[in-house]
């Protein structure tokens, strides 16, 4: 009698981060960063939860720039695609009971909270310096830096309860390190965040929780396409001229892609990472050197 084993068919590997469960925020809108993140991580195996607004809440949030119930589901469907399990659920990062229930879901629907990427924020309020309007300065505060504090709290809450470890990841930028015209506020969020991931990552060690921030330089998304435009009118530039110069200060010769920063989150989910926290890691290029 012939006797078929595991070691003539072996089971297929297992993916890295299968058994994970990753909340990515922001992840609405196709063509975002948040999008190529959460398909990164799901072709390593993750569990994914899709979170966006949903639906406009006031002018700081309009439905051009948000992923809305349909957009959610519609990614969440291509997603399921890779083999996991894929779950939408809305979610307003400036509001902590929010944040805190879109946690609660993750454990709720998954089983677990293991991966949480602050990946929502704002970068299309940009003006110069004498026109940013007090509810401006807010909007962009509240979503790209209190937005992720929520988060990382939220995570750790769920994460030191289960024992088992984790990673938290804030997609920061270029303008982490750096400062632009026309972008003060943001600028101030994102270099909040570096604060805040240090901080964070002092507290949480001892849980073998980690933290860090992804610091891309220019991504043409939907977004980047928009600041192209806006940036290029604001220097006297055609756009073909902006692009150009642009390319032409960054020495591996290009802009970023969403993939580039997608691949830095799924390094820092891996084991390989598990000894890197507190760090703002550059994805730029050559472009940002510190």
């Amino acid at each position: 009698m012939f006797i078929l084993t595991s070691e003539l068919f072996p089971a297929a590997p297992k993916r890295p981060l299968e058994g994970k469960v990753a909340v990515i925020t922001g992840s609405g809108r196709e063509a975002g960063l948040g999008v190529a993140i959460a398909k990164r991580l799901a072709e390593e195996g993750a569990s994914i939860v899709i979170s966006d607004l949903g639906q406009s809440q006031d002018e700081a949030t309009p439905d051009r720039m948000i992923g809305s119930t349909s957009e959610m589901q519609e990614i969440a469907d291509s997603i399921r695609a890779l083999g996991v399990e894929v779950s939408t659920c809305p979610c307003d990062v400036r509001d902590k009971g929010q944040v805190e229930a879109l946690a609660q879901h993750a454990v709720d629907t998954h089983g677990s909270l293991d991966i949480w990427v602050n990946n929502a924020g704002i970068g299309y309020i940009m003006k110069p310096m004498e026109e940013i309007s007090e509810e401006d300065w807010r909007a962009v505060i509240d979503v790209n830096l209190s937005g992720a504090f929520f988060g990382v709290q939220a995570a750790a809450q769920a994460m030191k309860a289960q024992g088992s470890g984790g990673r938290i990841i804030n997609i920061a930028s270029q303008a982490a390190k750096s400062g632009f015209p026309f972008a003060q506020a943001y600028c101030s969020s994102k270099h909040g965040l570096v604060g805040l991931a240090r901080s964070a990552a002092i507290e949480l060690g001892s849980h073998a929780i980690t933290v860090n921030n992804v610091c891309p330089n220019h991504v043409t998304t939907g977004l980047g396409a928009w600041q192209n435009e806006y940036f290029a009118e604001k220097l006297g530039k055609t756009l073909e001229q902006y692009k150009k110069d642009m390319a032409d200060r960054i020495p591996l010769g290009r802009p970023g892609l969403a993939s580039d920063t997608a691949n830095a989150v799924a390094f820092l989910c891996s084991d390989q990472a598990q000894y890197i926290t507190a760090e703002s890691m550059n994805v730029s290029g050559g472009e940002e050197p510190h």
